[in-house]
């Protein structure tokens, strides 16, 4: 006795056989070319980070479309434990790419040790990617909220951070999606509060308002500010002019000098400080930031200007923090140069 099969479920049945093969050929496109993704990823991370760092240590200017990766680089917040913030994405980079790409050193003789590598090292690449994304999304949030600037170089880096973590997940087979999960949430609690942790002294005031003192030249040194700066006003210029400066200071725009400056910079802030209040009301400075107070962004933009702070003097230019010594030398000053105050590690 026979029965005849029905051809819609035979239609429908065939449907779904085709769709699992497809979902497992999809899966194994993944497991199979996921660890050269991610490495490549790390990589293209690493070179970010890399120049980043290149850029922070030689004081030199971020190629960017706009001033505002200049904003972003020389906040309080691209910096940690006194050392560039991309010094710490460049070693968290180059783990990922060594995580990675780990296993496929191996022979495939050496079939042991290849699982073990491919266990330890997958469970560390979702441990990475989950800590990067977080701490990136902090990230993000200073941008958005704090900084208000738009940093390309941030924004590439929190997108392959999400990169790194979505593959690290959707690139292997998980047993224990629970314990995974558990995991997750565990470094996803430890990087916000480390985070919250490290980056809560910034929005605190210096404990004391008098600056420390060089005991081979008894100036004062000036100090990086701590805390945000206030909006379209920067930092408070907290130093006392002295007569050399106030001196130096006229002499300076006696010639044309101008200094350009964002009010954000820190780097803008200690060159302030160097002259102090009275001789910062002499001097021809100019604010380069649209809401800042009295910003001329358009003269920035036709002096090319891309480093701040930056000195125009006599038709040339300096960039960065310069010593009031080597302004006055630059400028011919031929004044008093008993300066009251000094720029660190000078």
């Amino acid at each position: 006795m026979s029965e005849n099969i029905p051809e819609d479920s035979i239609s429908s049945t065939a449907q779904k056989v085709k769709e699992l093969r497809n979902q497992a050929r999809s899966h194994s496109w993944l497991q199979r070319y996921q660890r050269p993704i991610m490495a490549s990823i790390s990589t293209l991370g690493l070179v970010i980070t890399a120049y980043l760092t290149f850029v922070s240590f030689s004081q030199s200017s971020v190629a960017c479309p706009t001033n505002a990766c200049d904003v972003v680089l020389t906040s309080p917040y691209a910096k940690l434990f006194g050392l560039p913030l991309s010094l710490f994405g460049c070693l968290g980079y180059a783990s990922m790419t060594v995580f990675a790409i780990a296993p496929l050193l191996v022979k495939q003789e050496q079939k042991e040790l290849r699982t073990k590598l491919d266990h330890w090292t997958g469970l560390l690449l979702f441990m990475g990617g989950t800590a990067m994304m977080i701490f990136s999304g902090y990230l993000i949030y200073l941008l958005v909220t704090v900084i208000q600037a738009a940093c390309i170089y941030c924004i590439a880096s929190a997108l392959l951070s999400t990169s790194l973590f979505v593959f690290s997940i959707i690139g292997r087979k998980w047993e224990d999606i629970g314990k995974l999960f558990f995991t997750g949430a565990i470094i996803a609690m430890l990087t916000i509060v480390g985070t919250l942790a490290i980056y809560g002294s910034v929005n605190k005031p210096i404990a004391s308002a008098t600056l420390p003192v060089d005991a081979t030249t008894g100036k004062q040194i000036v100090q990086t500010p701590t805390t945000r700066p206030k909006k379209g006003i920067g930092w408070e210029v907290t130093t006392t002019s002295g007569a050399a400066e106030i001196s130096l200071a006229k002499h300076l725009k006696q010639t044309g000098a101008k200094m350009y400056v964002l009010y954000t910079c820190p780097h803008c802030y200690k060159q302030k400080q160097l002259f102090g209040k009275e001789a910062l009301a002499e001097l021809n400075w100019i604010e380069c930031l649209a809401d800042g107070k009295n910003a001329q962004p358009q003269l920035c933009e036709a002096a090319k200007i891309q480093t701040v702070p930056s000195w125009d003097i006599n038709g040339k230019f300096y960039q960065g923090e310069q010593k009031l010594e080597k302004l006055a030398d630059l400028s011919g000053y031929q004044g008093d140069r008993n300066f009251l105050y000094m720029l660190p590690d000078h």
